[in-house]
């Protein structure tokens, strides 16, 4: 009984891997976890339960109206970006990327595997959603690449990495549920190490911090890819094609401005500092429904084209005139400017409309819906399934902490070799480990709580903070993205395996992820390395 009295917070934990891994429901698993374990701590009179209640669960309530009431807008751009994911993955933006820049580079060696890599890169800036991504791309290209001759594993491989590119480049769902997590922790942290005047950490923050360091992971995911092709070309050759197959220049302007349009006005917004990243899923919901209107209907693209004037003009009547409405008093130019303005906002009124009409009435080839219905009810499961395991994983880690786990981890991280820079290293090992049999969400709501305050606990000589939050929350992102590649449980698999032919084995995409991996975990070394890659930009942009 003192065994499961001194160590009944880590029985805790492992009660809640194994359920888990038998593959119970996550969210009802971390709460029933949270609410069995703190009846025991109650019963056994353990650590903050030592008065043989469940008064320390009162804060639950508050934890909860705290995350999820009107005050915190991080949180509402989930559901945002997730529709945007959605809807272009249903507007085939996707399909016709792949098959023009498949066109475009097939013709030189290892030239579909950077086709895939690139179309990757730019649907992780625009949809950010793994399973759409990987499924789409292995419908597409891994026939083709298979055709072509190119070995099983490197396909593989290129399209399951490629397609989680989407957890790091943002804007990602990962990197902003990381972001709220973080910033609460680091706040959290910093007050209890005496430190009542954090810095505060935004998403926003985090955003820019995660782009040179995902850049630079698409960058090594090149070189592997040319080192395959030169000194192993028979796993990547080029493809013949014939000339009426080439691409024109209208070809590939036609379906590279759209999402790159996209993605300019989404993190553009955010790094121009004239849109906060809630606002800016808001531009990128509205972008992808506009977006997809076109793709629907595209004998008539004058509402969207109208829209996209629309948009330009009202952003060019910020710059020019002061359009404050609750102003004392309002100069002359600025009426005429706020005319101006709701004119170009009619514009935009227009192609919403239209586009949300034509989503209304094209039905989904494979499940024979209107789109729009389909593309709600894929946004309103996900952001359900991620909104229940936060409320969840709150009263998991407020057990946790009740039965003395913050300090438990705490001692465990501070006995280690290194000092701080060996509990960093030991939190990055967990978190690896964990990748391999937990979901993202379940390590970012449970283990994150846990870890992240011990890391933001630790100072320099002159008292600031040792690691910095943003530099910790991309190293976490990078670290979280090798666990959809990671067997046996990686998502990227799972969806690659469901779209890929009979011949490709499934030991094929396990050997075809490893060297990405190998990649990821490098690119991870490379970040520890040199911080100022995830601090340098925010810095720049935000000051």
């Amino acid at each position: 009984m003192e065994f499961i009295t001194n160590y009944l917070d880590l029985i805790m934990f492992a009660a809640a891997v194994v359920l888990l891994l038998r593959g119970f429901p996550v969210a009802f698993t971390l709460a029933a976890v949270g609410l069995i374990f703190a009846l025991l701590g109650a019963w056994l009179h353990v650590g903050y339960f030592a008065s043989g209640d469940l008064g320390f669960l009162k804060p639950f309530y508050n934890r909860i109206f705290g995350l999820m009431d009107e005050t915190n807008e991080v949180l509402v751009a989930v559901p945002l970006f997730i529709f945007m994911g959605v809807m272009l993955e249903r507007s085939q933006v996707a399909g016709e990327l792949l098959e023009t820049m498949g066109r475009l580079f097939g013709t030189l060696p290892g030239g579909l595997g950077f086709a895939v890599t690139f179309v990757g890169m730019l649907l992780a800036a625009s949809t950010g959603i793994v399973g759409a991504t990987v499924v789409t791309m292995g419908m597409i290209s891994l026939p083709s690449m298979l055709r072509y001759g190119y070995s099983k594993s490197l396909a593989c491989g290129s399209i399951a990495a490629s397609g989680t590119l989407g957890q790091i480049i943002p804007p990602s769902i990962v990197l902003v549920i990381l972001g709220d997590t973080i910033s609460n922790e680091y706040i959290e942290a910093r007050r209890n190490a005496g430190d009542w005047a954090p810095d505060p950490v935004s998403v926003g923050d985090i955003f820019a911090g995660a782009m040179l360091p995902g850049l630079v992971l698409v960058g090594l995911y090149f070189i592997y890819q040319i080192g395959m092709a030169i000194f192993a070309p028979a796993t990547s050759p080029a493809m013949e094609t014939a000339e009426e197959d080439r691409v024109s220049a209208w070809q590939i302007v036609r379906v590279l401005v759209p999402p790159i349009t996209l993605i300019i006005a989404v993190l553009g917004s955010i790094l121009a500092g004239i849109a906060t990243p809630t606002e800016a899923a808001a531009v990128g919901a509205i972008g992808a429904l506009l977006l997809a209107g076109e793709r629907f209907k595209e004998e008539n693209p004058w509402p969207q084209l109208a829209a996209f004037v629309g948009v330009v003009g009202a952003l060019a009547c910020t710059t020019m005139f002061d359009l404050r409405t609750t102003r004392d008093v309002i100069e002359p130019r600025d009426q005429i400017g706020m005319y101006i303005a709701g004119a170009f906002c009619l514009l935009i009124a227009w192609g919403v409309i239209s586009s949300i009409l034509r989503a209304m009435s094209k039905r989904d080839p494979d499940t024979n819906r209107e789109v729009l219905v389909d593309v709600m009810q894929s946004t309103t499961k996900v952001t359900c399934m991620v909104f229940v395991i936060l409320i969840g994983a709150q009263l998991f880690n407020l057990t946790f902490r009740g039965l003395g786990g913050e300090e438990t981890v705490h001692n465990m991280l501070d006995a280690l070799p290194g000092g701080p820079w060996g509990a960093m290293v030991a939190v990055m090992l967990v978190m690896f480990v964990l990748g391999f049999f937990l979901d993202f969400l379940e390590i970012v709501f449970v283990v994150v709580p846990i870890m992240a305050p011990v890391l933001f606990s630790y100072n320099t000589p002159d008292g600031a903070v040792l690691f910095h939050p943003v530099w910790v929350a991309v190293m976490i992102g990078i670290n979280l993205q090798t666990s959809f590649l990671t067997p046996p449980f990686g998502f990227a698999l799972f969806y690659l395996r469901g779209v890929a032919p009979p011949e490709v084995r499934t030991i094929d995409i396990y050997k075809g992820v490893i060297p990405f991996v190998i990649i990821q975990l490098i690119m991870l070394g490379i970040l520890a390395a040199f911080p100022a890659m995830a601090t340098w930009l925010p810095g720049v942009v935000f000051g």
